[in-house]
């Protein structure tokens, strides 16, 4: 049995060690806002918050994630980012969205007051095959800016 801390729960899970976190949360413990995409850690759908740190959960093992705290998009609630993304119609498929949500979450609780190229790099990460990477920005400087970081800079 492994214990992971999931969204502020304990959950004993009697899984491989080796057993990707994605397939725990979405096989194990119905947690299905993160996706499965590519399984190569090369789209981002899959982005959860570990100790403050967007990862892939398709390539981390549960083995590493005892005593660590994780997020899933379950557990955010009603978070800025998340308006932010709705407000600015950040999603078309929606297939991408929790991912660029975690990912942009665990920017601004690291650094409150991202530069343009900042938010551009971090979210470069995570792919949207919709095209809507410009939406996807405007959501995050807006959440940025909902979350007291008013001071986002463009180059």
């Amino acid at each position: 049995m492994i214990r992971l801390n999931i969204n502020g729960h304990v959950h004993e899970v009697d899984a491989e060690p080796d057993t990707p976190l994605l397939y725990v949360l979405r096989d194990d413990l119905a947690m299905n806002g993160a996706k499965f995409g590519c399984g190569l850690g090369q789209c981002g759908a899959c982005t959860v918050i570990v100790d403050g740190q967007a990862v892939f959960s398709c390539l981390t093992p549960i083995a590493a994630l005892s005593d660590r705290t994780i997020r899933t998009i379950e557990g955010l609630g009603n978070s800025p980012v998340q308006r932010a993304f709705i407000d600015e119609q950040a999603a078309q498929c929606g297939y991408c969205t929790a991912g660029m949500v975690m990912r942009a979450q665990a920017l601004l609780e690291h650094n409150p007051h991202p530069s343009e190229q900042e938010i551009r790099s971090t979210m470069a990460v995570n792919l949207c095959r919709c095209g809507t990477h410009m939406r996807i920005l405007a959501a995050v400087r807006k959440a940025a800016t909902a979350m007291g970081s008013a001071k986002v800079t463009k180059p």
